[in-house]
């Protein structure tokens, strides 16, 4: 049967022919796998809830769902019509085929409304309709429900060998895979000599107390992503504090280098100075050398004055050139007490630089002394947090494993019960042979003329005495 199934209430159909009976718990997951992939249980659950009660075809007995295969009458003839082609027909254009009969064959078939809610049929994606009984798609069931399904059809139960046959008609499957889906589960019971049954009750609480395990492993997930969630913040809090100690250690490193950085500032004043004090020195040597060639020309200039008069002119200008001396002593003497001054500047800043490394010596050390008190305290808490971390972390262990030895307890004293139901039930079955057996041995016209001949004979006697 080519194509896919239309809607929700198709995919139902399907399922309810194979399995014959489900609740709406064991219909969910199917409808899922075929279905509505992008919604959650609890939501598909809700929906195949909605289906089952608006659509006709579907009725409840006790907890199951079943599917009426009887349909509508007025769709009979549609049906034997399916039936003799033997696959997918489109209504539409069976309508247009039709010429000469077309009247009778509206009347014979029915609106696609009344199919819908016929269970023998089901619409395809492309249209078409088709019959339910047709190729049912196994592979679309898991392997548990084809158990199930294969024990619901024989009551009485069967061998792992009878069971490999059956489930192998709808697919292909492997005994190994068969026999460990049948001792994984509990409400598959051996009764006898390797022969399986099913029990629904067994199943109901397995599925119950299963739900309440995975409930609380939920819940115990959550409280643990909770605490990881806390712990990963103060872990980053811790980390923001650390980068912090960093960053003040880099400020401590950078406050060292500008420190370095004075110091050589003050290293290169210092030579500096010392060049200027050397050209100083030079210009006094140079200012002694003039004085002694002034001093010179002036004996020179007294001792030729009073010789020659001719030498006037000469004398006049060696006077000019005197003063001109005298101009460049008195620039010199100016440029003297400029650099004087300048020195005594130098002096000043040098004294201000001294004082202000001092100071910065003495935040340095204190800012050093902090940081290293605030990295010890903080790798204190560190230690304390790691500690809390582990302590923890074995107490919700041991609660896991106190919740773990609870489950298996409970499973012990289920499987007890179980022992102790099915030995009940064969004592029942015995007594009731039993009693099947005195009925019989009434029911001989022997024993009911033996009864009657002792009636009457106490009869007798009471009247006697």
């Amino acid at each position: 049967m080519g194509g896919k199934l239309n809607s929700l209430t198709d995919v139902l159909k399907k399922t309810l022919f194979f399995f014959e009976a489900l609740s709406v718990a064991e219909l969910a997951p199917h409808v899922q796998r075929k279905m509505l992939k992008d919604y959650s249980l609890p939501q598909v659950e809700e929906k195949v809830n909605l289906c089952l009660r608006q659509n006709e075809c579907f009725y409840r007995e006790k907890d199951y769902w079943r599917l009426n295969l009887e349909g509508n009458k007025e769709n009979d003839q549609f049906y034997s019509l399916l039936l003799k082609k033997g696959q997918p027909q489109n209504l539409r254009e069976i309508l247009k085929n039709a010429n000469a009969k077309k009247r009778k064959v509206k009347k014979l078939l029915s609106e696609e409304a009344c199919l819908i809610n016929d269970g023998r049929f089901i619409q395809l994606d492309n249209g078409y309709w088709g019959l339910t009984e047709w190729e049912v798609e196994t592979s679309h069931y898991s392997l548990k429900n084809l158990i199930i399904k294969a024990m619901k059809i024989h009551p009485g139960g069967l061998s792992s060998q009878q069971l490999h046959q059956l489930i192998n008609s709808w697919r292909n499957t492997d005994i190994k895979t068969l026999e460990s889906v049948l001792r994984k589960l509990p409400y598959f019971e051996i009764v006898g000599e390797e022969v399986w049954s099913y029990n629904p009750t067994m199943r109901i609480m397995y599925e119950d107390l299963l739900k309440k395990f995975l409930n609380m492993m939920n819940r115990q997930k959550i409280r643990w992503h909770r605490n990881r969630s806390h712990w990963q913040s103060k872990y980053e809090s811790m980390q923001k504090h650390y980068q912090e100690a960093m960053a003040g250690r880099r400020e401590a490193a950078a406050a060292l280098a500008e420190k370095m950085e004075l110091a050589g500032q003050h290293e290169y004043l210092l030579t500096q100075m010392a060049e200027k004090d050397l050209l100083l020195s030079l210009r006094k040597r140079e200012i002694l050398r003039y004085r002694e060639h002034i001093n010179k020309l002036e004996a020179k200039s007294n001792s030729i004055l009073y010789q020659c008069r001719l030498w006037v002119r000469r004398t006049k200008e060696a006077q000019e050139e005197i003063a001109r001396q005298k101009e460049l002593l008195a620039k010199n003497q100016g440029s003297l007490e400029g650099l004087f001054t300048k020195l005594q500047q130098y002096k000043e800043k040098d004294r201000e630089n001294k004082s202000r490394l001092a100071e910065l010596k003495e935040q340095h050390g204190i800012r050093i002394a902090e940081l290293q008190t605030e990295i010890v305290e903080l790798k204190q808490k560190v230690e304390r947090e790691k500690t809390f971390a582990i302590i923890e972390q074995r107490r919700m262990q041991d609660e896991i494993n106190a919740l773990s030895n609870d489950l298996k307890k409970s499973l012990r004293v289920e499987e007890e019960q179980q022992r102790s139901y099915l030995l009940a039930q064969q004592e029942l079955a015995a007594a009731r042979e039993e009693h099947e057996q005195i009925e019989r041995r009434l029911k001989n016209p022997l024993v009911c003329l033996v009864l009657k001949i002792c009636g009457l004979f106490g009869k007798y006697y009471r009247q006697s005495v």
